[in-house]
């Protein structure tokens, strides 16, 4: 889920890059400038539309920067080199086998009889109402 807040401040710094105000970058993408001010002011979020036309018309701008704020703006070939390195880590990383957890001690007690247990499901929730669930 795209972050709105963090979205529009990404706008912003396009706009300022290319020496834009709002009107003229809504009719260099080519959408109606109602639409970048509801962006702006938060009363809507970006369509995939509006998204691809930003990436289509500004070379510069990179789609995983645009949504997520990773990666790099303005974009190089050497920034690109850098993020591909990063990605090919990650794809050697192997999920770990499951922990198990011990249960704590109770102040009151020095030992806990209750068998080991396993982690099945984690999930966090962030701010915005969106969540992330990790599954055994």
């Amino acid at each position: 889920m795209v972050n709105s807040l963090d979205f529009t401040k990404r706008l912003k710094e396009i706009f300022e890059y290319y020496d834009l105000s709002a009107s003229s970058f809504a009719d260099r993408i080519d959408v109606g400038r109602a639409s970048i001010s509801h962006i702006i002011s938060g009363r809507n979020k970006p369509s995939l539309d509006f998204v691809m036309k930003v990436v289509s018309n500004f070379k510069e701008v990179e789609l995983y920067w645009l949504l997520n704020g990773k990666g790099y703006f303005p974009s190089s070939k050497d920034n690109r080199n850098v993020i591909n390195a990063k990605e090919e880590f990650v794809d050697d990383i192997k999920p770990e086998e499951p922990k198990t957890i011990e249960p704590l001690l109770n102040d009151n007690s020095n030992q806990v009889s209750h068998p080991k247990k396993e982690i099945q499901k984690v999930i966090i929730c962030y701010t915005d109402g969106s969540f992330e669930s990790f599954q055994n």
